[in-house]
């Protein structure tokens, strides 16, 4: 089935002036990285790119099709100068527009897309308002909203390669996890595993791995902690595994970080080979409620789930120092090894496989 991409113009593609109205060419500027990324969209995937703007009272004397046409015209011409040629452009020609179903988020002017012959589920709406993304709800389709968060750039990654998130649920006699892992994230948590410290240290991975990660584990901590941390250790490889299932275009290796007074390194490759170099002591049985042989323990079934290999060095005095300093290591290593070059979509591989 066809897939489609449904962008709007004013605040996405072009910047929008405080009257909203791109009614002249000394108003006309590109968003940033807008050009750029349309381009690298339309050369390297098979959406068909839909233009779908509001405009009120266009070809009426409010808006003038005179002031409009040029302008518009200007700016497909300039798109397709880049190779980026819409295949449709729709435009609420309506006034006054308010309320009427063609105006988005109405979907009056979607009847072509919405026949059957698009898998909606799989196309993306575009823009930078709350409207925008109630399109996208309102057609099926997922919605990407522009935003510092969000820029051109993340746009078009998403759209070339995919969303790299996952969820596992991992339910046993001794433990109740779930675990939903957004790689491309900025850094949000919602952590609860029962050991403070466990807690805090996890917390260090998408904070300074640049990814979103929830994960609440209920667990016999009244036996022991070993089942939790092993556990959410086996849940969190796993959904590392999934977001990482096509490793095209990723860097693959990731290299350490002084932590006061330790010096942390931990060097990570996602080769399909599991394996883990433990090269640190601690001299303390527990750091907060969380036993120290658990460490070690908690990378190697991390290791054995994602399909890592992972080395890690540390040394120093403070034992608090040198654990978060291991997993604040990790962490950027891991935000390096799963960066994604779309322009170089390929396996970082010499054998073909990982």
């Amino acid at each position: 089935m066809k897939r489609a991409l449904f962008i709007d113009r004013d605040g996405t593609i072009v910047c929008e002036p405080d009257d909203e109205q791109v009614d002249s060419f000394s108003k006309l500027r590109f968003v940033e990285g807008a050009i750029t990324s349309l381009a690298t969209i339309a050369r390297l995937t098979d959406y068909e790119l839909v233009m779908v703007t509001n405009q009120d009272g266009l070809g009426t004397s409010a808006f003038p099709e005179d002031t409009f046409w040029p302008v518009h015209r200007f700016i497909l011409s300039t798109l397709e100068g880049e190779g980026v040629k819409f295949d449709d452009v729709l435009i609420d020609r309506s006034f006054p527009a308010e309320g009427l179903p063609t105006r988005k988020p109405g979907t009056g002017m979607m009847g072509k897309y919405m026949s059957g012959d698009y898998d909606l589920a799989s196309s993306f709406v575009i823009g930078d308002r709350d409207t925008d993304m109630q399109l996208a709800a309102n057609m099926g389709c997922r919605g990407l909203r522009l935003s510092p968060e969000m820029p051109w750039s993340r746009i078009a990654e998403i759209c070339v390669a995919g969303e790299r998130r996952a969820e596992v649920h991992r339910k046993t006699s001794e433990t109740d996890i779930l675990c939903r892992l957004n790689l491309d994230g900025t850094g949000r948590t919602d952590i609860s595993t029962g050991i403070g410290f466990f807690d805090h240290m996890l917390s260090q991975i998408p904070r300074h791995g640049n990814a979103d990660l929830y994960l609440h584990c209920k667990g016999d901590l009244e036996v022991d902690a070993h089942h939790s941390i092993e556990d959410t250790a086996l849940t969190l490889g796993e959904c590392l595994r999934q977001c990482l299932s096509d490793k095209r275009g990723l860097l693959r290796y990731g290299f350490s970080l002084p932590m006061d007074d330790s010096s942390c390194s931990v060097t990570i490759d996602f080769g399909g080979r599991p394996w883990l170099q433990w090269n640190t002591e601690f001299h303390r049985e527990l750091i907060g409620e969380m036993p120290t042989e658990m460490f070690p323990h908690f990378f190697h079934s991390l290791a054995a789930a994602a399909q890592m290999n992972i080395a890690v060095r540390a040394t120093g005095d403070n034992e608090h120092h040198k654990i978060e300093g291991i997993f604040k290591a990790f962490a950027h290593v891991l935000a390096v090894a799963t960066h994604r070059d779309i322009l170089h979509y390929y396996l970082p591989s010499s054998k073909g496989t990982l």
